[in-house]
């Protein structure tokens, strides 16, 4: 990793292929973070529509803020298969890669949800030890559909393990500050500087009709993916997303200056990070 100061331009490196069959070639110990959104093994199809809407003076298939009425055309759609019969025989060797992969003081980010996330846990403290399992961030959100036949679930569970749980990047005044929800218990200038974060974070999904939407399934904040990249590695790292969807954790390293490989089997997935991530872009490859 470059010195402070001397580091090298951030660019983005595009693998389009399976990440079993990449991941091999890449050099141990080369990646500061690595982040991880696999598939969370829902059993269905996650399935994303991209729609075009017009106002209509009649008629139309919507209603918006005071009554107008919209017209809607379906533009496309994407989606994937989310199912796996073992889905941590698919994950092991994976992870295990992963491990491999990581600097002696790098952190490995896996984010899943709470069908999956007990099996996981228990499969990286077999990988990296129990003593390198450091933080489980919940990530809270307020958005979606509610079930009447139990609590609803609305949040994520992010796993950080450290591959040396004795040295590991954490860059505490890099650290977004939030408000206080109580600032008048805390006095006018605490609240005005506002408090670091916990390991419950809150924050809005991305909004369906917000310019950070690409239409990718599953697609992540960048709100969320920002604070793991500034927090947990050093401007010119070089860090691993290898399910990189719609290249959301891409976009956060090379904005904060990190250079990013991504890996990604869908061809619909790299398309939309090729177009995303244009600026940083060094020549795709294939496998």
């Amino acid at each position: 990793m470059p010195e402070s100061g001397a580091a090298a331009p951030a660019r983005a490196r595009v693998i389009h292929g399976d990440n079993m069959a990449v991941l091999p070639s890449l050099s141990a110990g080369d990646y500061r973070l690595i982040y991880i959104d696999p598939p969370f093994n829902t059993g269905k199809a996650q399935t994303r529509t991209k729609l075009r809407t017009r106002r209509v003076p009649e008629g139309g298939d919507r209603t918006g803020f005071a009554g107008a009425r919209y017209e809607t055309t379906v533009l496309g759609r994407k989606s994937f298969d989310d199912s796996f019969d073992d889905f941590l025989v698919f994950l092991e060797p994976r992870l295990r890669e992963a491990h491999r992969l990581l600097a002696d003081d790098g952190s490995l980010f896996v984010h899943l949800d709470y069908r999956e996330v007990h099996y996981a846990k228990v499969l990286l403290d077999t990988i990296f030890g129990r003593d390198a399992f450091i933080n489980e961030i919940i990530w809270a959100y307020d958005f979606g559909a509610r079930t009447k036949k139990r609590w609803s679930a609305k949040h994520d569970n992010i796993l950080w393990y450290a591959k040396d749980p004795s040295r590991y990047v954490f860059n505490f005044d890099a650290m977004d500050r939030i408000p206080y929800m109580a600032p008048g218990l805390v006095g006018p200038k605490k609240a005005a500087r506002g408090k670091t974060p916990t390991d419950v974070w809150w924050h809005t999904i991305v909004s369906p009709t917000g310019k950070e939407k690409t239409g990718y399934p599953t697609q992540k904040p960048l709100g969320i993916l920002r604070r793991i990249v500034a927090v947990h590695s050093e401007v010119g790292d070089e860090l691993l997303d290898f399910f990189a969807g719609s290249g959301s954790f891409g976009e956060a390293a090379l904005a904060a200056g990190r250079s990013a490989t991504l890996i990604d089997a869908n061809p619909e997935a790299i398309e939309v990070i090729n177009r995303r991530l244009a600026p940083w872009l060094a020549p795709a490859t294939s496998l």
